[in-house]
């Protein structure tokens, strides 16, 4: 498939998603939860996901339960979201040596994805953090992990500040 038919494809799968309702329905787990902001990632000028952040009331507060979202618009390996994840983690100082069973773990939770998909972790402080493939549990991490894991775009020193503004819910 040429790369016009693999765009075509992504924007008529983000065109039927965001008419479906289903990109914005609200994760499972927290109570009386609102959108607090969304952005897109892009790389080299494709868009890679829609990242929305979900809280209680649709305001962000660190200590508490949040969501996070991404609606994928291209196809990519779990096993390269999983290597993306732990080297996003490892740029903002995180021990990934420390902790070779994150890894494994990420790799039970991050599937393969194709345009339209999404993926939430929904993240209970103390907990760790439960994630969904299309609305079905794909399983848990620890809370531990899960911190590391959500900095990615959370954390003030993300490789993405213009992401996190964005899902802050930040005005340009």
């Amino acid at each position: 498939m040429g790369l016009i038919t693999r765009l075509a494809l992504s924007v008529m799968c983000s065109f039927l998603l965001c008419t479906s309702g289903s990109a914005s329905e609200p994760p499972p787990g927290i109570p009386e939860v609102g959108e607090v902001g969304r952005g897109q990632f892009s790389r080299f000028g494709f868009r890679v996901y829609e990242a929305r952040l979900w809280a209680p009331s649709g305001r962000y507060v660190p200590h508490l339960s949040f969501a996070l979202s991404l609606t994928y618009q291209r196809s990519i390996d779990g096993a390269r979201i999983v290597q993306a994840s732990l080297d996003e983690m490892a740029k903002l100082g995180v021990p990934i040596g420390a902790h070779p069973q994150w890894r494994d773990q990420l790799a039970r939770v991050l599937p393969d994805v194709v345009p339209g998909d999404t993926l939430t972790g929904v993240y209970q402080p103390g907990e760790g953090a439960i994630f969904y493939h299309q609305g079905k549990s794909t399983g848990r991490i620890d809370d531990s992990l899960a911190r590391a894991f959500f900095a990615i775009w959370l954390d003030p020193r993300t490789s993405e500040p213009s992401l996190r503004q964005a899902l802050l819910g930040a005005k340009p």
